[in-house]
């Protein structure tokens, strides 16, 4: 994949393209969790290469894209959309991996036209009746809290709660070693701390696939893509054997999903 990077008074925004040769292909965008990084979606490159345009991203505040000023999800949006003007692709199918589905609904919200439709891989949704107040408190206390593991357990414990494969497990471990526990800290503080005071109540038309890994227990994913799938119609598909890195752990199920909402488009 060809490494590019675009600037903004923030800071250099940097992703990854594979451009296929058919000039008809559909785009796939590919948005990680927090404190992860572009790579966490390597076994859905190797899959949907040869099909697809990919296009995927450090964003800001992560690997390669930091240091960045004053993050907030509409501004995550706004780099994204510049990243696809670049590249001149007008529309694309967008997959957003635990915290990567914020700034995809996003762009959704803001950049309707864009958008052919949404896998929420692991994530959970905007709007405001989802969450309670002492939901939004919780995510004040992530920064307290990581504040009293060490630099390693912290690292582990995060890799382990996530991943129920080897595979996963190591793959998280090689990113979160690229960060100090302060970028962690800061990385998890800013990005949930932003999610209360940008959450809003959306109103997708394009097509949306849930998919949730079997074994997810981080926070409360499950019983937010319950309600989600609930209110809104939205077929949500269990991945087995995964945990929160699905898409890791159970990589042939979830590309399989993913390619099957794409054909269904």
């Amino acid at each position: 994949m060809e490494h590019k990077s675009i600037h903004s008074e923030n800071g250099d925004v940097h992703y990854w393209i594979q451009r296929n040769k058919d000039s008809a292909a559909r785009c796939i965008v590919f948005t990680h969790g927090v404190t992860a990084d572009h790579t966490m979606f390597e076994k859905q490159i190797d899959y949907f290469e040869r099909k697809y345009t990919i296009i995927t991203w450090d964003i800001p505040l992560h690997g390669l894209s930091r240091p960045y000023q004053d993050f907030t999800y509409r501004q995550t949006a706004i780099e994204l959309k510049a990243i696809l003007d670049k590249e001149k692709i007008d529309t694309a199918i967008l997959v957003g991996m635990s915290l990567g589905g914020y700034p995809c609904q996003m762009f959704a919200t803001l950049f309707p036209d864009m958008v052919a439709g949404f896998v929420a891989l692991d994530t959970t949704p905007f709007g405001l009746a989802y969450y309670s107040k002492t939901d939004l408190w919780w995510l004040k206390r992530v920064k307290p809290i990581a504040k009293l593991f060490p630099g390693n357990v912290l690292r582990k414990s995060m890799a382990k709660s996530v991943s129920k494969t080897k595979y996963s497990y190591e793959k998280m471990m090689e990113i979160l070693k690229s960060s100090t526990k302060e970028q962690i800290i800061e990385q998890m503080d800013i990005a949930y701390g932003k999610f209360p005071t940008e959450n809003r109540d959306v109103n997708f038309s394009f097509p949306v696939l849930i998919l949730l890994g079997e074994n997810d227990h981080t926070g409360k994913v499950k019983q937010y893509c319950q309600a989600w799938a609930a209110k809104t119609g939205y077929p949500m598909h269990i991945i087995k054997n995964a945990k929160h890195f699905s898409n890791g752990d159970n990589c042939n199920q979830v590309n399989a999903e993913i390619e099957t909402f794409i054909n269904s488009l």
